[in-house]
């Protein structure tokens, strides 16, 4: 960052700020921003994918990509509490001009988590599965039909303890309808099962309002007999709703919508999952805002960062949005 640079806020909300800049530069060298040290409780963020095609969001290749994605990890390290979490979204990378998998997402993970300034370890992996994406890659997919769709991004947690704060009593998922009907009739068929497992006769016969949430996300139904049975945080946000306020006033305005939003379903998920209502998250990478607009809908504070005007003019759009004005519960 030159020495001329200065933090510049684009926005204010009630409960967060959004920053115009090179965010790993700002957090690194700017008085004011130094103070987060050791204040954010979760930094959630998707940052530029490592694809082989330069995307107008900007994303560097290769070598290059691994080298800068495992020097986020000190710095993100020294914003976290101590029992905050850092939740990154990536997609899958592939050879230049071949029909291979990359291993570069992996090397970037143990890059992050073995870097020896930064003392981080992976808590647990997510998936997370878009059957709307569209094929890719194209080559390979769709011109040669060597492969499959590539439908679906991970989702690592990451902390700097063993036991960053976590509660899945937050995050229930609606029970099935054999689930439902268990609890109606208080009773099963208990015992030991195949896997030597022992059940009690009154294991399952509490209703504790939920299910545990699992860690694979799917955003719409893999089978259309039975019902999608996200937490109603992540119901709450769909990313493929076409009506939503976002993207029709992108379209009344005649805007294209950032071409690689996080899903909102996801950012929720972890918000209420990782966090109380005021603490504070953080997104480096923000995009059109899809992390501040959750955050402010349940009541959490927020900073984002934002190095493209046309992006931020996006976020702002977000907050126009009328229902801000009815916080989640």
């Amino acid at each position: 960052m030159s020495t001329e640079e200065k933090l510049t806020q684009k926005y204010k909300s009630k409960l967060g700020k959004l920053f115009v800049g090179n965010s790993l530069e700002l957090l690194t060298n700017d008085k004011k921003l130094r103070k987060l040290k050791g204040k954010v409780n979760l930094i959630i963020t998707s940052p530029p994918f490592p694809l082989n095609n330069k995307k107008q969001y900007g994303n560097e290749k290769g070598e290059e990509y691994k080298e800068w994605f495992i020097k986020l990890a000190p710095i993100f390290s020294d914003l976290l509490a101590d029992d905050g979490s850092l939740v990154i979204e990536i997609g899958n990378a592939w050879e230049p001009e071949r029909p291979v998998q990359s291993l570069l997402h992996l090397e970037c993970l143990l890059g992050m988590v073995k870097h020896p300034k930064a003392d981080l370890r992976l808590i647990q992996e997510f998936i997370c599965y878009n059957p709307s994406k569209l094929p890719s890659p194209a080559q390979w997919v769709t011109v040669n039909r060597l492969r499959t769709v590539d439908s679906y991004t991970h989702v690592w947690w990451i902390a700097k303890n063993d036991f960053p704060k976590a509660d899945n009593s937050k995050v229930l998922r609606p029970y099935s309808k054999s689930m439902e009907q268990l609890l109606k009739r208080q009773s099963y068929n208990s015992g030991k099962r195949p896997s030597e497992h022992q059940i009690s006769e009154t294991g399952f016969l509490k209703d504790n309002g939920g299910s545990i949430s699992h860690n694979f996300f799917e955003m719409e139904a893999l089978d259309e007999k039975r019902d999608v049975r996200l937490p109603h945080s992540v119901l709450s946000f769909s990313n493929t709703n076409s009506n939503d306020y976002f993207l029709k006033t992108c379209r009344e305005k005649g805007i294209i919508p950032h071409p690689a939003r996080m899903s909102g379903g996801l950012v929720n998920f972890f918000i209420q999952f990782l966090t109380d209502e005021g603490d504070l998250v953080l997104d480096p990478f923000s995009g059109s805002n899809t992390t501040g607009y959750c955050a402010e809908k349940s009541n959490r504070k927020w900073i984002s960062f934002e190095i493209k005007e046309d992006y931020i003019k996006q976020a702002i759009i977000r907050f126009s949005d009328p229902e801000l004005k009815s916080p989640l519960k």
